[in-house]
């Protein structure tokens, strides 16, 4: 549980550095909190005599304002994941090249940073060996 948090406090903190396993938790909160909210709207559309009904346009607001507010935490925290790796955050916007920039950005999210300090801090494995 402390992993899908974590990027909650560092909440825009673009500097240093993120582990894999801190970006995979938050992206597993992320997904479970959508789930619940999208069995919300289909409860509402079920029970509502005409869809999505009350307590569907209520779950889809709430997915509304979880996206937004989720937003600079995400980045915030794929920044800091190609830190990790020794790349400019800049990298980020790699996903805004059509077709290819989201599956480049997720395999630079699978992939191992580098071992020890580089320019971006200490390793967050706590590994002191420099590569």
């Amino acid at each position: 549980m402390e992993w899908m948090v974590l990027p909650l406090r560092r909440y825009a903190d673009f500097s240093g550095r993120s582990r894999r396993s801190e970006f995979w938790m938050f992206q597993l909160f992320y997904l479970l909190v959508l789930i619940v909210l999208g069995m919300m709207i289909a409860i509402g559309a079920v029970v509502s005599d005409k869809p999505p009904g009350l307590l569907g346009n209520l779950a889809l607001g709430l997915v509304m304002l979880f996206a937004l507010a989720m937003a600079v935490p995400m980045l915030a925290l794929q920044v800091r994941r190609f830190h990790d790796q020794d790349k400019s955050g800049w990298m980020v916007l790699c996903a805004m090249i059509p077709f290819i920039g989201g599956i480049m950005v997720l395999v630079f999210m699978c992939m191992e940073g580098t071992r020890g300090p580089n320019r971006f801090g200490p390793d967050p494995k706590g590994s002191q060996q420099a590569v």
